[in-house]
């Protein structure tokens, strides 16, 4: 109890600590997205306009990479020239950015010079990747090109390699790149030398066949369909995620009015000369583009279903922003840069015949739009200490990079910034720790009460079959939620729609087949663990595979669910100080660490201490805590979008929030398909409630079969309020940042929308209360599979070969493994924080389906069938365990199939190798749905 005070004494000292002047509500509107700052100039004192610039990235060790600057133009004034009078210069120049990190982690940065590329080139589209920055068309001033090449850093000989790739079937320049999943896109540009031959091009290059000689063929581009929009160039080209995929934005550029078209906002720049500064926004998504439907040279597309079209129009932006540079940051915000409004064109035809000395061009506006890919919005970002125009804004990591470029119409800078997003933290208050600390030893002391319970295995792993119907209906509910679906359903119904919720509901289906189908077995055996009918079915290493498979899966899962829950925690409040107080404030992630470490501890002493029953009537609690929470953000979000309620209706209605079922054919859509929802759903729920021990224990806390269904049916009907609760809370997230976007912050994940929504915009004390919710939605899975992965060990490992003597010695052996399991996972959600994550919802999905699939295949061949036997479900087994395995490696398929699959593979491999085994000789009575009757008389 030592370490316990420690840990409760660090949480009074922060629930007393001051309170700033926030205190009354948590968290402000962010005034500042970004931090500008300035590295080192360019070594060209003019600097350059239109070059290109990029990273050769090296995900293996991220301080060789380089930023690498070549060619450029710029006009070389003499004192007492007319600006108009000096013809610009084309540059084969090149510069190389080096970074080296420092002892105390600072980075520092440094121009190597003396490169060339291989001729003079400038206003050429360019995109970073691992093999060196790819380089497009161009132009010299005489034409414009079309060939492409690869500028590549030797980190070890410090040279500069130029490497040609396939040329463009048209010359380009003025156009813009980005790579999509590996797939290179080349957008608009001029195929001459003047506006007037802007285009609609758009190309791609599949940049996985780089370097493969046996496919050297298909190494060629591919026209793609053009966005439905006016042929430009200078656009701004950005890839970011939209919610659903990965995406294209095609925003801005400027064109020529075509002969005749009478727009008022044609700009006269010369004689012969006129412009358009455009403002238009198009959405790309590859998932949706079926490359053979499309037909360039009539331009017909073909696609169908949800390829039916992969263009979409979105809102346009505030200003023009021609020539100008954008980059994607965090998950799904594009924060535009710099760029020309188009405000002072005019001026520029009217200071052709003056000196640099007379030149007063203001410049470019200094200020930054972004843009939110999801909700489809638009903010002003705040004023820019420059606006360097005709050059690439570089993602490099965390950071975005812009070097020199131009500051006004023929006048370039050599100046280099770093931009980087800003987080604004706050101190989560005294208040909300106070709650939220009551909250933790509530749980703590629920564990010391039935402690002194626990006699004998029996009331350790099943409470003595004394628990209410209710309660076990309770905690099944509240373990099968955890706070990844806390956080991650209204993620996705945000982000995307309602498709999700049949998914949700189809527990109304399997609950009818739990219990007039799988717990009669249980029951039957009255088993402590799941796994025991595997051995009564087949044999014993079927049981060990069955109950090892369980126990694996549980322990990551355990690291999953504190892992990814931390992640969001994390960025409600700043935590760190509770290790700080205990001397390990130094570990990597601290303030992420400390959620873990949270959840873990609190999970494992009361989980230790009271057993099952400590764990069921927790769950319970933490059950009203969830809705409760829920129910009250959502209430918070009708008071702040404007209309309240019907407006929260008439948004989510009209932008397709409510969507409920895509029909289409497609398994590795994420758009899922109505049918791979419900056998994906139908595959993790049956898995669940029939090879879960977790689940399985629950049946076996209540006196009899009739009330263990009785908790199978309260667990069905509670999922039905809660399911549409948590998917109106992820549409009401929706319309309420649509209403205001200037809340959102750019540097939080999709997942972490919820508590963003917490942090920012929920009372003091009552924010507290949620965050308690989030980690009792943790602490519920948690404890569960602590306490289930116990009982599996010692019922299955450990009593069949009779390794202790006495049940007091089993029962403290449950507790040390329960102690030791709980460590394990809480050292494993140490481990597995990822930030990059981009979904919390689907990569749970995938671990259910990557173990539960192939054990509910296990029950499957010992309920359904009389032919199966144990060496050939061993089989199935392991086949469906290898094509698990191989599943993420070889195939798109999307995660929520995978139970499903699991379950299908299992069971056809496992009946198909029982027939080529000999049968064994074994009494099925009651071990099969044809002889459980016979069994029960």
């Amino acid at each position: 109890m030592k370490h316990l005070c420690l840990f409760m004494s660090v949480v009074a000292c922060l629930a007393t600590a001051p309170l700033g002047a926030d205190d009354a509500r948590m968290g402000n509107d962010q005034a500042d997205y970004l931090e500008w700052t300035e590295l080192v100039a360019l070594p060209d004192p003019l600097g350059v306009a239109g070059p290109f610039a990029g990273v050769h990235l090296d995900p293996d060790d991220p301080d060789n990479e380089v930023l690498i600057v070549a060619g450029g133009a710029n006009f070389p004034v003499a004192d007492g020239q007319l600006l108009w009078d000096v013809p610009k210069r084309y540059h084969d120049r090149a510069w190389v950015l080096i970074r080296k990190t420092g002892d105390d982690g600072t980075r520092r940065y440094a121009w190597l010079s003396d490169y060339r590329i291989a001729r003079p080139r400038a206003y050429g589209a360019c995109a970073s990747s691992p093999h060196g920055v790819v380089c497009i068309g161009g132009t010299d001033g005489e034409r414009a090109y079309a060939d492409v090449f690869i500028l590549s850093w030797d980190a070890a000989g410090r040279q500069l390699r130029q490497t040609p790739l396939p040329p463009l079937p048209e010359p380009s320049h003025g156009g813009q790149a980005v790579i999509i999943d590996n797939i290179l896109y080349v957008v608009g540009g001029m195929s001459g030398l003047r506006l007037d031959s802007a285009t609609r091009n758009m190309w791609s290059l599949d940049l996985s066949r780089y370097g493969d000689d046996s496919r050297k063929e298909d190494f060629r581009w591919k026209k793609v369909l053009p966005w439905p929009g006016p042929a430009r160039a200078m656009a701004v080209v950005v890839g970011q995620h939209n919610g659903f995929d990965p995406c294209l934005y095609v925003m801005s550029g400027r064109r020529q009015p075509a002969p005749g078209e009478d727009d008022p906002r044609a700009i006269a720049v010369s004689k012969d000369e006129t412009v358009i500064a455009l403002r238009d926004v198009y959405e790309f998504c590859p998932a949706r583009y079926d490359a053979s439907a499309y037909h360039p040279d009539t331009g017909d597309y073909h696609g169908t279903g949800r390829r039916k079209q992969p263009w979409r129009r979105r809102k346009d932006a505030p200003f023009s922003f021609m020539a100008g540079s954008g980059a994607p940051v965090g998950q799904s915000h594009i924060f535009i840069l710099a760029g020309a409004d188009g405000s002072h064109l005019r001026e520029v035809f009217e200071h052709r015949r003056i000196t640099m000395d007379q030149y007063d061009h203001p410049g470019f506006p200094r200020r930054s739009l972004a843009y939110h890919t999801i909700t489809d919005t638009w903010i002003e970002a705040g004023a820019t200490p420059a606006n360097q125009v005709t050059t690439p804004a570089v993602s490099w990591g965390d950071d975005i990079f812009i070097v020199s470029g131009e500051i006004r119409p023929r006048v370039r800078t050599a100046r280099a910034w770093r931009i980087h997003p800003v987080t604004r933290s706050r101190a989560f208050g005294g208040l909300n720790v106070t709650v939220l600390a009551a909250y933790l030893l509530a749980m703590v002391a629920v564990g010391a009460y039935f402690a002194k319970k626990n006699k004998t295995t029996d009331d350790y792993f099943r409470g003595g079959q004394k628990i209410p119907w209710w309660v076990a209906g309770c905690s099944i509910f509240a373990t099968m939620l955890s706070s990844i679906t806390y956080m991650a359903i209204p993620a996705k119904a945000f982000a995307q729609n309602w498709v999700y919720l049949i998914g949700n509901l189809m527990i109304l289906a399997v609950a009818p087949i739990a219990i007039y189908l799988v717990l009669p077995f249980f029951r039957q055996i009255d088993a402590t663990s799941a796994y025991e009918y595997l051995q009564k079915r087949f044999n014993m290493p079927v049981r060990l595979f069955g109950s090892a498979s369980f126990t694996v899966f549980h322990l990551f899962r355990m690291g999953i669910v504190m892992s990814l829950a931390a992640l969001a925690l994390s960025t409600i409040a700043d935590f760190s100080p509770l290790l700080k107080g205990i001397g390990l404030g130094g570990i990597p992630n601290a303030n992420t660490a400390t959620c873990v470490l949270i959840m873990g501890i609190l999970s494992i002493l009361y989980s230790t201490l009271g057993g099952v029953e400590a764990v069921v009537w927790t769950d319970t609690l933490q059950t009203f805590v969830l809705l409760g929470g829920a129910l009250l953000c959502f209430a918070l979000m009708m008071f702040g979008i404007e209309g309240g309620f019907l407006g929260f209706v008439g948004t989510a209605a009209a932008d397709g929030k409510f969507h409920l079922a895509n029909l289409h054919g497609d398994p590795t859509s994420a758009s899922l398909a109505l049918w791979v929802v419900i056998l994906g759903a139908f595959g993790q729920n049956v898995s669940s409630y029939t090879a879960d021990q977790a689940v399985v224990q629950r049946y076996m806390t209540t006196a009899d079969s009739r009330r263990a269904a009785g908790a199978i049916w309260t667990n069905a009907w509670l999922c039905l309020p809660a399911t549409l609760l948590f998917f109106a809370v992820g549409s009401g997230l929706y319309a309420f940042y649509k209403s205001h976007p200037e809340k959102l912050d750019p540097t939080f994940m999709t997942d972490q929308i919820f508590p963003l929504f917490i942090s920012r915009e929920v009372p003091v004390g009552i924010a507290g209360l949620l965050v308690a919710g989030i980690f009792a939605a943790a602490q519920s899975t948690i404890s569960t599979s602590m306490n289930s992965t116990a009982t599996a060990v010692v019922t299955d490992f450990l009593r069949p070969f009779h390794v202790l003597k006495t049940e007091r010695g089993y029962l403290n052996a449950a507790r040390g493994v329960t102690l030791a399991f709980g460590v394990v996972g809480t050292l494993l959600g140490l481990l597995f924080v990822n930030p990059d994550i981009k979904s919390l919802f689907d990569q749970f999905i995938k671990v259910i389906g990557l173990f539960m699939g192939v054990l509910c295949g296990l029950f499957g061949l010992g309920m359904l069938t009389r032919r199966a036997n144990g060496w050939g479900a061993l089989i199935g087994a392991s086949a469906g365990a290898a094509i698990m395995g191989l599943m993420p490696v070889v195939t798109n398929i999307n995660g929520y199939l995978y139970a499903f699959i699991g379950i299908t593979t299992c069971f056809i491999v496992g009946y198909a190798a029982s027939w080529l085994i000999p049968a064994e000789t074994h009494d099925l009575n009651g071990l099969t749905v044809y002889t459980v009757r016979n069994a029960n008389g």
